[in-house]
């Protein structure tokens, strides 16, 4: 995707704050930060959102959720972390590039949906 700015990040024409990179997943930390931590894990292919998901995907995501907790305590979540993946419009994904948040280092994150 040409114009998607994830993508242009994976091929290195923006740059990021990179913690982690390999062949198919790269991990940088988000320019608007939630939290003390809080990083962004996308694949290098291009999928825009988690409703786009195919068979052919399952390694890759996989790969991906075993990811994340390891990166999670590098980063300093030692006692927990959130993981968000936004989906869609309505569900808040504001860059159509399938991405997890992975938010934490306070004492305690705040609840993400208050009921009402």
């Amino acid at each position: 995707m040409d114009n998607c700015i994830f993508c242009k990040i994976v091929r290195k024409e923006i740059p990021c704050n990179k913690i982690y990179e390999n062949e198919d997943i790269l991990a940088f930390n988000d320019i608007n930060p939630a939290a003390p931590v809080h990083f962004l894990l996308i694949p290098k292919l291009h999928i825009d959102s988690l409703v786009d998901i195919q068979d052919n995907h399952q390694n890759l995501l996989g790969k991906m959720l075993l990811l994340v907790p390891d990166l999670a305590k590098e980063q300093g979540c030692e006692d927990g972390f959130r993981t968000i993946i936004n989906t869609g419009r309505v569900g808040g994904q504001e860059i159509f590039h399938l991405h997890f948040h992975i938010i934490g280092g306070r004492e305690r994150l705040p609840v993400m949906i208050h009921q009402g």
